[in-house]
Order: C-alpha cells, then sequence, then structure tokens
C-alpha cells in the first residue's frame, strides 16, 4: 500500500533515508543529498508518500513535487531489509501515475554519478539520460521520462 506521509511517519522515513544512503558516504565522500533533506518540511508540504507492506510496516518512501511544468522525483528509498520486493519500482509507478493524473507529461529525476547501480535502473524503467552537471558539490545524472505514451514503471 502506498499513502500520503504524516508527521507521525517523520522518524521511519529518516531512518529509511540513512540506512539506504549510508553505503553512498565513502563513495561521495560525504552524506548524500536525501541523507540532508528536511523531511518534516516536505511532509506538511504533501510532497512524501509511504510504503507499507500488508500489515502496515513501513517499508520506503518517495518524494516528489510539481515544478516548472513537471513532475520532480527528488528522493526514492527503501528500507535495505525490504529491497529486491518491487518497492522502489512501484513507488515510481505511483509517482508516475500521480503525475498523470495531475495533468503532467513528464517526470525528472536526478541520482548522484556516484550511485552506479541507479545509471541502469532508471532507464530500464524508460527514463532517458538528459544531462550531468555538478550542482550543491554533487555530480548529479539528470533523467527524464515522457508520460504521453501511457507507460508506467514496470518491473523488468
Amino acid at each position: 500500500m502506498i499513502r500520503q506521509a504524516e508527521a507521525r511517519d517523520e522518524a521511519e522515513i529518516r531512518d529509511c533515508a540513512e540506512q539506504a544512503y549510508a553505503r553512498y558516504i565513502p563513495l561521495i565522500g560525504r552524506k548524500p543529498a536525501p541523507m540532508l533533506a528536511n523531511y518534516a518540511e516536505q511532509i506538511a508540504a504533501g510532497h512524501v508518500y509511504v510504503a507499507t507492506d500488508a500489515r502496515d510496516v513501513f517499508q520506503g518512501f518517495i518524494v516528489f513535487y510539481p515544478e516548472n511544468g513537471h513532475i520532480l522525483l527528488e528522493n526514492v528509498a527503501v528500507l535495505p531489509r525490504a529491497a529486491g520486493k518491487g518497492i522502489g519500482k512501484a513507488l515510481i509507478g505511483f509517482c508516475e501515475t500521480e503525475a498523470r493524473r495531475r495533468g503532467f507529461g513528464t517526470v525528472r529525476l536526478y541520482t548522484n554519478e556516484k550511485m552506479t547501480e541507479n545509471l541502469s535502473i532508471y532507464p530500464r524503467l524508460g527514463y532517458a539520460e538528459v544531462g550531468r552537471r555538478i550542482e550543491d558539490g554533487f555530480s548529479r545524472v539528470y533523467f527524464e521520462k515522457s508520460l504521453r505514451d501511457g507507460a508506467s514503471a514496470q518491473p523488468t
């Protein structure tokens, strides 16, 4: 199940970000941006959704919002113990469905170039690389996906 995050979810969201991104600290040389995010503010703004299992146990989360005529998928993270179960793909699919429902034709996202598995995952989900640049000291790779064809993130 995917639902909008509530203030009570903040601790689990932060813990999930810490667990999911900690392995990248040595590669990047500092904490990745999702480990530094203001989740209380993002939750209050309605930008965060959580995935739970059948027993309503937290599994992961996603952060997305409208920006300049598209949806920006800012962050998706799954607890390491829940990885490999399709939760991340389900969250991305949910984002794409919400983007369509809200009338947006494009989802954009970025990842750190050191998160190499993402560089192969996103293209398999229909995202095309559209640029690379350094922002806030992070080397980022930008992707986008047109939703005009009706496609959404599906397991491969």
